[in-house]
């Protein structure tokens, strides 16, 4: 499926003014794509240099594990009120001001003396990317048509794996060549830049004259014709969507884990440098974006007569993760346990994309960016936080590898949850459909 802008109909069009239609979208995705590969650039740069601060610092895996998941924690607690409090103020200004913070917060990573001073940073860190998730989404969604939301919502979700990549791969090696502050510095440098683009291209202005869906607001938030607003509770009172939100956030754990102990796993049990080792772990950082990717694509062309095919392939994804991982990891080293988890971590967020096309069904148009906050809650707080802090604690118990071993687990309360979900499918249509006309608008998209 080709991601498109459709233009919008002008009174005296023009080719210029058409050309600038079809590219002005491409431009709006690209810069908030390079920022959420800039948001997890800087969260992740922290894995790359996680055996240097161990050894520099005296740090046990659970001091390591909590610099790491209380980004993840941050965005959990602060995404839904600050995406509210975006859709007051302006998402623009917004994402501004929250690229700005997490870019001066990793440079004070890079000049920390200490655990106290890295955490205190790294809190920072996490509340400038709280929203950043669900905000940059809703911005990017106003202009483009709502036929092609679903697969732009997997792809730019996959942006977080191939930041990381970058992070965890360039972070290593600059930490090895010239010092891990250097490591820090270098992705706030790239941050800065990226936000100075963004602010001179884009502006609330420009985005509610290229809107797509129905009149927008001075920020370019989607209404139906008479202004009605769907009601908050929403969120949370339709069951069907309540388990896609645990299912989404469950099926992240594991994922998650991955994340940030790889580089640590093949430090560890392969005997590699932190640059090799973060190299090399990058490659499955970037299994588990293409996974994303290609697993949305897949999804959205087997769902398309039956959207409720969308649930059995996210529980799909979470069963081969389930056996892939969990063979891998028991296995001694060699090849063949490299190709299990390299399976493993390509469906291991597979059911990214689905679930996040299952909130944007079952939600009203009018509530997409908080419902999306409301789902990136889910996946921070019971995937991202919890899933490398947990691993952490029972590595200090177990060792890493043991603790590997048990974290893909978490797949089967993520699959029981989307059955649940799939099961109450048809009544949460119909409970949105009694919202108001129009909040269904896409249920079969």
């Amino acid at each position: 499926m080709v991601l498109q802008g459709e233009p919008i109909e002008v009174n005296t069009p023009t080719l210029t003014s058409s050309r600038k239609r079809r590219i002005f979208p491409w431009v709006v995705l690209a810069l908030t794509f390079g920022l959420l590969l800039s948001d997890y650039m800087s969260r992740q740069v922290l894995s790359a240099v996680f055996p240097i601060l161990k050894a520099e610092w005296d740090l046990s895996d659970s001091h390591l594990a909590s610099l790491n998941s209380i980004v993840a924690l941050m965005v959990g607690l602060l995404t839904l009120p600050l995406s509210i409090l975006a859709d007051r103020w302006g998402r623009v200004r917004s994402l501004v001001l929250m690229a700005v913070l997490w870019s001066v917060a990793t440079l004070l990573c890079a000049i920390a003396t200490s655990y106290e001073q890295m955490l205190g940073a790294r809190f920072l860190v996490g509340v400038g990317e709280a929203a950043y998730g669900s905000v940059g989404i809703a911005v990017a969604l106003t202009v483009f048509a709502p036929r092609v939301h679903a697969a732009l919502a997997g792809a730019f979700m996959s942006g977080g794996s191939f930041g990381s990549v970058i992070g965890v791969a360039l972070g290593g090696l600059i930490a090895v060549q010239f010092g891990w502050r250097w490591s820090f510095a270098a992705m706030a440098i790239f941050g800065l830049i990226l936000v100075a683009l963004f602010r001179a291209l884009v502006s609330e202005g420009k985005l509610a004259g290229y809107a797509v869906e129905g009149p927008p607001t001075a920020i370019g938030d989607p209404h139906t014709p008479d202004g009605y607003r769907a009601p908050l509770s929403s969120l949370f009172t339709n069951p069907a969507v309540v388990w896609t939100y645990v299912g989404s956030g469950l099926q992240m754990f594991t994922a998650a884990v991955l994340l940030a102990w790889m580089p640590s796993f093949f430090n560890r049990y392969y005997g590699l440098a932190p640059d090799r080792a973060g190299v090399v772990a990058s490659v499955f950082v970037l299994l588990i974006g293409s996974g994303m990717v290609v697993c949305g694509v897949i999804t959205d062309r087997v769902s398309r007569e039956s959207p409720a095919t969308k649930w059995t392939s996210a529980i799909i994804y979470c069963v081969i993760a389930l056996g892939c991982l969990g063979v891998g990891f028991s296995m001694g080293n060699g090849p063949v346990q490299l190709v299990l988890i390299g399976i493993g971590a390509f469906f291991s967020a597979g059911s990214s994309g689905p679930a996040a096309a299952m909130v944007a069904n079952l939600t009203h148009t009018t509530l997409r960016a908080s419902a999306m906050g409301v789902a990136t809650i889910a996946n921070s707080l019971l995937g991202l936080a919890l899933g490398p802090f947990v691993v952490g604690i029972l590595a200090d118990h177990l060792g890493l590898l043991d603790a590997l071993r048990l974290a893909p687990l978490a797949y089967i309360p993520a699959a029981s949850a989307l059955l649940l979900g799939r099961r109450l499918f048809p009544a949460g249509l119909r409970k949105l459909q009694q919202l108001r006309p129009g909040g269904a608008s896409n249920i079969t998209n």
